[in-house]
C-alpha cells in the first residue's frame, strides 16, 4: 500500500498592478511505503454460545465459534450477525435497533444480564460466553418467552387513569404537568422493558408466577408517581401484596444489571415506602 505525503514549498512572490501577490505553491510528493502485515494479522476471539432446538432431538449444547475482531464491528451484537451471516445460519436471537432502545437483544453475556448492542467485546477475555436470559423458558437459543412477563406488565395497568374518563379532552390540547412533577418520571420512563433486571433477581426466579419483578415494579411506580394519573391509591392496594410487591428482598442485583443506568430497586423501596404511609 502506498501513501502521499504533501510539503509545501516557499512560494516565490511577485509584483504585479503595484501589489505584491504569491504565485501558486509548489507541490513536492513523495512515495511512502507502509507495511500492511501489521494490521492484517489476525485477531481471532471465540464466542461460546448456548443452543438448543425443540425441533431437534438433543439436549442443549454450547457451541463455539471463532471470529476475527479485524473483520466485525466492536459490540457483541456485531460479532452475532456475522457468525449468523457467514457461519451458522441457524444460529437464533433478536435483535432489531442496535441502539439500546427496543430491549430485544437481552441476554446473559459473560455472567452479566445486559444488551448485546451495547455490550463491547472484551479483548482480554480468552473467550466470550453467551447465554439466554437465566430463569426463562427457552423458545431456541437465546430467544425466551417473555409472555409472563409482559402479562404482568398489562397487569399493572401501563396507562394514564382518571377517575372521570371524560375530565381531560385530549382533542382540546395536551395532558400538561409542571417541569417538576415531570421531572419525578426521570429515571423510570426510560426503561425499555429488556427483562434484564427482573431475570438477575432471585426472587423473581422462584417466584415469577406471583412476584412482579422489578422491571414491572419500576414501570408501575412510574404511573404512581404521575401527576396526571388519578387513581393512586388504588394502584397501591393492588400492589399491596406478599407476593406482588414484597418478595421483592434488596438484593439489588436489580439495579447493578440495567444496562440502562437505571434504578429499579429504588423504585421498589419508594412503592413500599408509600404503602407504609397509607396505612
Amino acid at each position: 500500500m502506498m501513501q502521499r505525503s504533501l510539503r509545501t514549498l516557499n512560494a516565490p512572490v511577485s509584483r504585479m498592478g503595484g501589489r505584491y501577490m504569491s504565485a501558486a505553491p509548489a507541490v513536492e510528493v513523495t512515495k511512502v511505503s507502509v507495511d500492511k502485515s501489521a494490521s492484517t494479522k489476525p485477531n481471532i476471539k471465540h464466542f461460546k454460545i448456548y443452543r438448543w432446538d425443540p425441533e431437534q432431538k438433543q439436549k442443549p449444547f454450547t457451541s463455539t465459534y471463532t471470529v476475527d475482531l479485524n473483520e466485525c464491528g466492536p459490540m457483541v451484537l456485531d460479532a452475532l450477525i456475522k457468525i449468523k451471516n457467514e457461519s451458522d445460519p441457524t444460529l437464533t436471537f433478536r435483535r432489531s435497533c442496535r441502539e439500546g432502545i427496543c430491549g430485544s437483544c437481552a441476554m446473559n453475556i459473560n455472567g452479566t444480564n445486559t444488551l448485546a448492542c451495547l455490550c463491547y467485546i472484551d479483548k482480554a477475555a480468552e473467550s466470550i460466553k453467551i447465554n439466554p436470559l437465566p430463569h426463562m423458558f427457552v423458545v431456541k437459543d437465546l430467544v425466551t418467552d417473555l409472555s409472563n412477563f409482559y402479562d404482568q406488565y398489562k397487569a399493572i395497568k401501563p396507562w394514564l387513569q382518571t377517575k372521570d374518563p371524560e375530565s381531560h379532552d385530549l382533542s382540546h390540547g395536551e395532558f400538561l404537568q409542571s417541569k417538576t412533577d415531570r421531572k419525578k418520571l426521570d429515571g423510570m420512563y426510560e426503561c425499555i422493558l429488556c427483562a434484564c433486571c427482573s431475570t438477575s433477581c432471585p426472587s423473581y426466579w422462584w417466584n415469577a408466577d406471583r412476584y412482579l419483578g422489578p422491571a414491572v415494579l419500576m414501570q408501575a411506580y412510574r404511573w404512581i408517581e404521575d401527576s396526571r394519573d388519578e387513581l393512586t391509591k388504588e394502584r397501591l392496594e393492588y400492589l399491596d401484596d406478599s407476593f406482588r410487591l414484597y418478595r421483592c428482598k434488596t438484593i439489588m442485583n436489580c439495579s447493578r444489571t440495567c444496562p440502562k443506568g437505571l434504578n429499579p430497586g429504588k423504585a421498589v423501596a419508594s412503592i413500599k415506602k408509600k404503602i407504609a404511609d397509607m396505612h
